[in-house]
């Protein structure tokens, strides 16, 4: 039985991975193009795709749900779907952190790696939802977040870059918060806890775990950025000082919440 389990997980997992690559493509090659026949103004055509890429990665988190892949708990979701205009950032435990989130925010952007630009399943994706290229110039990179803000958009950061290995607590990079510093724009933190681990760095699709993984969310009140604000003349101080005080915070609300 344990045998033919892992079998079944295995089948089932790659067939999401296969669903995931071809959802990007009917969504590059048919679903966008048609929304650009309908919205001549980009910020609509942009809007319209992101909502969609919402509703298709629901759709495909009820695929895993249902196929006894995973199981979804959130703490606090009411301030999640409520947020607008925020710097969302979370710990990075596993490479479905990102779809679950989009999954459930509507009004969702993203900072995203400039290699997603170039893969072929994810390029018309990034590129139709205009989510922000991380290797643009500095700032031209802030203009995109802070206009991005300005929209309602809310922007999911994972400070630490990638994903967290196993076993180790995460460390934060400064981008983060120097988009929050720099926009002035408050963070809306959360936990996620992925047990057993799945999908983690270096760890292959077929590498399944033994059992249902079960993702929990936990979304803790919004962090004021105003302290870090008040001199623009030490922005960078401001950053690093922001930068060590999220990482401690999130640090410790992890342990309690394990």
């Amino acid at each position: 039985m344990d045998k033919l389990n892992l079998i079944y997980r295995v089948i089932v997992t790659g067939g999401a991975f296969s669903l995931f690559n071809l959802g990007g493509l009917v969504l590059s090659i048919i679903v966008f193009p048609s929304i650009n026949l309908f919205y001549c103004n980009q910020l609509k055509r942009q809007a319209a795709a992101k909502k969609v890429v919402h509703y298709t990665f629901k759709g495909f988190v009820a695929y895993m749900k249902l196929a006894g892949i995973i199981r979804v708990q959130i703490e606090n979701k009411a301030a999640l779907s409520q947020a607008q205009g925020k710097v969302i950032i979370a710990n990075h435990p596993s490479l479905i952190d990102v779809v679950v989130l989009i999954s459930l925010i509507k009004n969702a952007d993203c900072v995203v790696k400039s290699g997603l630009w170039r893969k072929p399943f994810i390029k018309g994706v990034v590129k139709s939802t205009g989510y922000i290229n991380n290797d643009a110039e500095p700032e031209v990179f802030l203009k995109n977040c802070k206009t991005s803000l300005n929209n309602g958009n809310n922007l999911i950061i994972f400070p630490e870059g990638t994903r967290t290995e196993p076993g180790c607590e995460p460390v934060f990079k400064r981008g983060a918060s120097n988009i929050a510093v720099r926009t002035q724009t408050d963070l809306l933190p959360l936990l996620i806890d992925v047990k057993p681990t799945t999908l983690t760095k270096g760890e292959k699709w077929y590498q399944v775990a033994k059992k249902r993984v079960v993702v929990r969310l936990k979304v803790l009140p919004d962090y004021s950025v105003k302290p870090y604000c008040d001199n623009p003349d030490i922005a960078a101080k401001s950053v690093r000082s922001l930068t060590r005080d999220l990482e401690s915070y999130i640090r410790k609300e992890i342990k309690a919440y394990e």
